[in-house]
């Protein structure tokens, strides 16, 4: 019997059995069969069972070269947003007896420090944002089994990817502001190289070619609202100005209200502005952004469902989750157009 106050060990069973301990790893490993007696291993079992015992999952892990733990790599931007990613990565993670490790890129969308001494020998698999990309060269993340967030599915580095339909998202977007009746759009665009931002832009154009009289200029920034101040308030301060700005982030969003109240044009009599997200910042401002809501955690939720699956040999879903479209106060029909 073990010490009074210490765990039991395999040693511990493997004496209260009669057995050998090569025989306790053969049955609590479920490898016994063919090799001991059914008696011999409900021996062990009830033997387990009455002192307590519980593998190290610990040590068997490092034995078996698995850690049950899984790096999520993303930008250093919209934290907020990569926070629910996180919860929700964690969630499934731990259902199965993984654990998640945050690492934002510091540069945001650049090569990353690695984090550990080998991430190879560390890691069981990596989830990573596109926008994040270029940092898994510099930790050897793409020799891992890897699913990519936020990926083209067509040239992804990774087993799997997993992506919010965010063509659909940008499709109701436009919708709802030609419903309004504005013709002439102004896209406050992310200035980061990275494929959601390029779908976002590819499908604001596309669906506005397809309606007569419409026009679209674009402007570029940072993902930050000091960035879009400046982007936004030297695109407005035209005679020729839009009468929608339609932003890819609820951060650029909010730089345009503070452009616009410097121009003195007001949100949404004199102009309508559209975010993606769905931040906290978007019921923060006044009036409340209509946005595109990207749900963060089911993000993160099929991310780890897919990495589980690329680690089981199964086939992940495939299907993009469904984002919505939240209407609020800083959309409205452009003055004399009737809707």
């Amino acid at each position: 019997m073990p010490r009074a106050g210490t765990r039991p060990t395999s040693r511990d069973v493997a004496r209260a059995a009669g057995v050998s301990q090569a025989a306790v790893s053969l049955v609590l490993g479920d490898k016994w069969r063919g090799r001991v007696s059914e008696a011999t291993a409900e021996r062990v079992r009830e033997a387990a069972r009455t002192l307590g015992y519980r593998p190290n999952l610990a040590a068997r892990n490092l034995r078996l070269g698995r850690t049950r733990t899984v790096l999520l790599v993303v930008p250093a931007l919209t934290t907020e947003f990569f926070a629910g990613v996180y919860t929700g990565a964690a969630r499934v993670a731990s259902q199965h007896g993984f654990g998640v490790v945050l690492y934002p890129s510091p540069e945001g969308i650049g090569p990353a420090r690695d984090p550990f001494a080998s991430a190879q020998a560390a890691l069981d698999g990596v989830i990573a944002s596109s926008m994040a990309a270029e940092a898994l060269t510099a930790i050897r993340g793409d020799q891992l089994p890897l699913v990519m967030l936020d990926s083209d599915p067509e040239g992804s580095v990774g087993a799997a990817t997993v992506n919010l339909d965010i063509a659909g998202g940008v499709r109701q977007v436009t919708d709802h502001l030609l419903g309004l009746g504005h013709r002439h759009f102004l896209h406050l665009a992310a200035d980061v190289p990275s494929w959601t931002f390029e779908v976002r832009a590819r499908e604001l154009a596309a669906r506005l070619r397809e309606v007569p009289g419409t026009s679209l200029r674009t402007a570029r920034s940072a993902i930050s609202i000091k960035g879009a101040v400046a982007a936004a308030e030297a695109a407005l301060a035209c005679r020729d100005r839009p009468t929608a700005v339609v932003c890819d982030d609820d951060q650029l969003a909010a730089g345009v209200y503070k452009a616009a109240r410097r121009l003195g044009v007001r949100v949404p009599d004199d102009l309508s502005v559209t975010g993606v997200d769905d931040l906290a910042v978007a019921t923060a401002i006044d009036p409340e952004l209509t946005t595109v809501r990207l749900d963060a955690e089911l993000f993160g939720e099929r991310g780890m469902g897919a990495l589980l699956a690329v680690l089981e040999g199964r086939a992940p879903l495939a299907d993009d989750i469904p984002v919505d479209l939240v209407v609020r106060g800083s959309t409205a029909p452009v003055r004399g157009a009737s809707v």
